[in-house]
């Protein structure tokens, strides 16, 4: 009976993740597509790490859950259910991958960012990290897979589908995590470290700056707070499930409780939500068109258009959100 109440409160607890993660990253579309001055490079890779978080309302969750209730299908059809869940997290972390090089970029060489990190090359970006998603995301399909590893699973037979018994653990620990979590997050540090050393560094030559030199960089400090932090909640969100398979991989005589890789599962599911939240309280601008949409459509208030501030700074290149 209790085993039952648990899983029922998992159960409504993973229904309100996925709609306050679909609800909050359809705001986060809207609001880059209402308020023209973040419709820059930058929250055009925020814009697809929200699509990606809002597949995960859509489909992740509710695949999660339909595969958690083990029920009979093909090999191969549960296989294809299980990289999809694969090909939208690698989706996520190629995003956060794009905005940490883009911000990088930004604050390294700001005279030449908008020649190089066009709107068009910034898309081109999205379409390459969604493309490089799936490829990755369907390794599985081609054969590193569980089908027939001692002669006990054959695809046409039917199976209990479950995400462990098609998925091999060390596609999961080496391909997966190492090579595709590990070594992405660590390029993140390394570049939001340099932008931070960058900023400082820029911001303590008071000799030579100029009013508006030292307000954009405070600006770029405060926006890579906001994104830092994103990554961080990212990090804290999926190290726990990575943790769990590398246990399981390496030491197969731990026995971890069930309720530890399903509080693994639900906090990676958890971060599709937390990120809207980052940008409400922490983006000024991003902010104040989210009250402005809310006011107009919920409490039926009309507003005046978006304030845009078509006017540029007096250094080069400087088209930032406000933060």
């Amino acid at each position: 009976m209790l085993n039952r109440n648990v899983s029922l409160l998992m159960l409504m607890a993973e229904i309100t993740i996925a709609l306050a993660s679909v609800l909050g990253n359809v705001l986060v579309v809207l609001v880059v597509c209402v308020n023209r001055a973040l419709r820059n490079t930058t929250f055009c890779f925020i814009v697809s790490l929200a699509v990606a978080d809002i597949a995960v309302g859509v489909l992740v969750i509710p695949l999660a859950i339909v595969i958690s209730l083990g029920f009979n299908t093909q090999f191969y059809t549960c296989l294809f259910l299980s990289c999809l869940l694969l090909i939208i997290t690698q989706s996520s972390i190629l995003s956060l991958l794009a905005i940490a090089i883009d911000r990088y970029l930004r604050v390294k060489i700001p005279t030449k960012y908008d020649i190089i990190m066009t709107q068009g090359r910034a898309y081109v970006a999205v379409c390459l990290c969604w493309i490089l998603s799936f490829l990755t995301g369907l390794v599985p399909m081609i054969g590193w897979n569980n089908l027939n590893p001692q002669g006990n699973l054959s695809s046409s037979n039917e199976i209990v589908c479950k995400f462990t018994s098609v998925i091999r653990m060390d596609f999961m620990v080496y391909f997966n995590f190492f090579g595709w979590v590990v070594v992405p997050l660590s390029i993140m540090i390394a570049l939001y470290a340099e932008i931070f050393r960058v900023i400082r560094r820029q911001l303590n030559k008071r000799a030579e700056a100029t009013c508006d030199r030292d307000r954009y960089y405070r600006k770029e400090l405060k926006l890579a707070k906001s994104l830092a932090l994103v990554v961080f909640l990212f990090v804290v969100c999926w190290l726990p499930i990575h943790i769990i398979n590398c246990i399981d991989f390496f030491c197969p005589k731990c026995k971890l409780p069930k309720f530890a890789t399903y509080v693994g599962i639900f906090m990676s599911h958890v971060n599709s939500a937390l990120n809207p939240l980052v940008y409400a309280f922490r983006i000024k601008r991003f902010r104040a068109t989210l009250v402005q949409i809310t006011n107009r459509c919920m409490l039926c208030k009309t507003t005046g258009p978006t304030p845009f501030n078509s006017a540029s700074l007096s250094h080069p290149s400087i088209t930032t959100a406000d933060s």
